[in-house]
């Protein structure tokens, strides 16, 4: 009996021995008032093999910063697997009793023999910082606003983005220039002193160059593929990031961002993929003649196209009118078509960062107005910048609300963008789109091996129609527009063949 009471206590033993002790949310809670407090001594006990000057590094900073009171606001905790989280924070400095210094950093939890440490690094106290520093404010002289592209060069101020350039001026580039500021400098051994930030004044906040999404390389192919016109557009965007890579605008009046034009054929994405969530397939049969009356509206194809019974991949690659204003009035209805257009970004405000205008999809009014909806045409509206993030929906299978700049700060400026949205049948629209490049109507394009698109040709009153094409290559989304200037296929696609070969 001894023996099998000293055995189920050396059990037990054994087990409390591989217990986890507390937990990642347990030691975020306590490691966040213990910093709010000042309480470094509790900090360096939390944090699994501390460096000795932990302290001191703390204290280098709230020093040389001469920070009076801090205010920190943990995110949300995020696991990773069973020994591993994340989370990040925003952390809010008063400097001097003079400026506010805000921003985002991460810090790390893991388990250290069966107990939940915070995994320290220097990039937790700030994600610039790698080792011992020393921190300096210094007072500034103020200077006027300066935009970049992604790799920090500045932008010009002239050509097809200019309109733009002066946009994100007059958002960003508060109060007179030349207004006094105060820097954060990080001076790390071995180093040259950096320039984190520069705080306060009226133009002072954003005296270093805003940084913007633009890539110069995309931006100078996109103006190139458009040089010599005053009636077109392109909008190029990253799929996987809903970041503006190029915005070549010859419209006017920033119309590439502010436009509303009918999508036309380029519409169709939209209706094939509420035809795909409705249970329809790429190989589904289905009619295309020349002309229906559908909802005692008489719709036809362009150069009286007839296909006959065909598969919905041949009808989409070949834009037949007919197969998808029957099928929007005969199949979907208003509500099934609505529901397409919205997770696709239409009827919200997107927030690019300067003003843009949202997608517009009207309720149908009638049997009528929802033949000519499914088909891009009647009330329906778009720009090309929300055309382009129609292309990178497909492409990723999400769509992003598109930025121009850092999301924090279209955020900080009291803009909220669109939830992200999954896009269900993603992948069986890549193959819709590829079909138009590969067999369809944008097979003589010349556009590059990989590409997938949909061209467009949008009727409007009193003027030759406008000319669409959307599309991606890999990880970049496009859309090209050439306000009346024809057959999508003859003019835009052509045109996103020139900046795709031109990058």
């Amino acid at each position: 009996m001894l023996a099998v009471v000293v055995l189920v206590a050396g059990a037990f033993a054994f087990l409390q021995s591989r217990r986890v002790k507390g937990s990642p949310e347990i030691v975020s809670r306590d490691y966040f008032a213990a910093w709010e407090r000042g309480g470094l001594a509790d900090m360096g006990r939390m944090v699994a093999d501390a460096p000795d000057d932990f302290a001191e590094r703390h204290r280098a900073l709230s020093n040389g910063l001469t920070v009076y009171s801090i205010e920190l606001t943990p995110g949300p905790l995020v696991r990773e697997g069973s020994d591993r989280a994340h989370q990040e924070y925003e952390v809010v400095r008063n400097l001097g009793g003079r400026v506010t210094w805000r921003f985002r950093a991460t810090i790390r939890y893991g388990l250290v023999d069966r107990r939940w440490r915070v995994l320290w690094t220097p990039a937790t106290l700030h994600p610039e910082l790698r080792g011992p520093a020393t921190w300096k404010l210094t007072q500034t002289e103020g200077s006027p606003t300066g935009f970049a592209d992604r790799d920090g060069r500045p932008l010009p101020d002239t050509g097809r983005l200019q309109g733009y350039v002066v946009a994100l001026d007059e958002r960003y580039d508060q109060g007179p220039k030349g207004d006094p500021g105060w820097a954060v400098d990080l001076i790390e051994r071995g180093s040259r002193p950096r320039r984190l930030a520069v705080l306060g004044g009226a133009a002072a906040q954003f005296a270093r160059s805003i940084r913007t999404t633009l890539d110069r390389r995309l931006q100078t192919a996109a103006e190139k593929a458009i040089s010599g016109r005053d009636d077109a557009a392109i909008v190029a965007v990253r799929p996987s990031s809903g970041e503006i890579l190029a915005v070549a605008d010859a419209l006017g009046g920033r119309n590439a961002f502010l436009g509303a034009y009918p999508p036309g054929s380029t519409f169709k994405v939209v209706t094939a993929s509420a035809l795909l969530s409705d249970g329809m397939s790429a190989g589904a049969g289905v009619d295309c003649p020349a002309s229906v009356v559908t909802a005692q509206r008489t719709i036809r194809n362009s150069d009286g196209l007839a296909l006959g019974g065909t598969s919905l991949r041949r009808a989409f690659a070949a834009s037949c009118n007919t197969t998808f204003a029957r099928l929007g009035v005969e199949r979907l209805g208003d509500d099934a078509l609505a529901s397409a257009a919205e997770t696709f970004g239409f009827g919200g405000p997107i927030a690019p960062g300067i003003a843009a205008l949202r997608g517009s999809f009207p309720e149908p009014e009638s049997g009528a107005e929802l033949a000519e909806a499914s088909i891009g045409q009647g009330r329906v509206q778009a720009s090309p910048l929300v055309m382009a993030m129609v292309a990178a929906a497909v492409a990723d299978g999400t769509w992003r609300s598109p930025r121009l700049v850092d999301a924090d700060l279209i955020r900080d400026h009291g803009e909220r963008p669109q939830r992200s949205r999954e896009i269900p049948n993603a992948s069986a629209l890549r193959t819709l789109m590829r079909a138009v490049v590969t067999d369809g109507t944008a097979e003589r394009a010349g556009l590059p091996d990989g590409t997938a698109g949909k061209t467009g040709t949008a009727e409007v009153g009193g003027g030759e129609a406008h000319a669409w094409f959307i599309g991606y290559h890999d990880d970049l989304a496009f859309a090209v527009l050439v306000a009346h200037g024809g057959a999508g296929s003859d003019v835009a696609a052509p045109l996103a063949a020139d900046f795709l070969k031109g990058r």
